[in-house]
């Protein structure tokens, strides 16, 4: 079985107090964007809020679970963890909300590699990696995540046994890599407007 994590609960500082996952692009909101890609790979969806009142907010979207965190203020991770306990899948494909381009055969093929690792992790180069889009062995990251220090994603996927996928493996399936196309301000909507296929066939 296939989940995925859907992360909603920043603070949005940097989308000028907006929450991004409202923000509309192609006639739907990131939300919906992201949840009508996911739906095509994975079993189950799981959107974790940074509280209940936050939750309520998707109250309307009656196919996905939407969860708050339980250590609040600590960022993804806290969100990962309530995300890997709430989860029913054996692996986890984690997003971040502002992120409306993905595209399905990337996540799929994540997917198929992660399968005896822990984690399928895309990597730019060595240390720029994309772990707010990736997939985990749930058992691994709910064991990572029961007992920790480190807040930092690249500490937690430097401890699992993660297979490092290189960006340019993907371009097969996505020539531009769209996939990581991230906002995180109003403004940068604009720079999305020419991208064919953002929200296209494969998306």
């Amino acid at each position: 079985m296939r989940s995925a994590l859907v992360l909603v609960g920043g603070e949005a500082r940097r989308a000028g107090g907006q929450e991004k996952y409202f923000f509309s692009y192609g006639g739907k909101t990131f939300i919906e964007c992201l949840l009508d890609t996911l739906r095509e790979v994975v079993d189950e969806i799981v959107v974790v809020a940074k509280d209940p009142e936050q939750c309520d907010r998707f109250s309307h979207i009656t196919d996905v679970r939407c969860i708050p965190d339980i250590r609040r203020g600590i960022g993804p991770i806290g969100g990962l963890h309530a995300g890997a306990i709430e989860a029913c899948g054996d692996y986890l494909f984690a997003v971040a909300c502002d992120m409306p381009c993905i595209n399905r055969d990337v996540v799929d093929l994540l997917f198929a590699l992660a399968e005896g690792y822990d984690a399928a992790i895309p990597c730019w180069a060595k240390d720029t990696l994309e772990p707010l889009h990736a997939v985990y062995r749930r058992a691994a990251l709910f064991e990572y995540l029961k007992e920790h220090e480190e807040l930092s994603l690249r500490a937690m996927v430097k401890s699992l046994n993660t297979r490092y996928v290189s960006v340019e493996r993907l371009r097969a399936l996505d020539p531009e890599l769209l996939t990581f196309t991230n906002i995180n301000k109003l403004e940068d909507l604009t720079g999305i407007d020419g991208m064919a296929g953002c929200a296209g066939p494969g998306r």
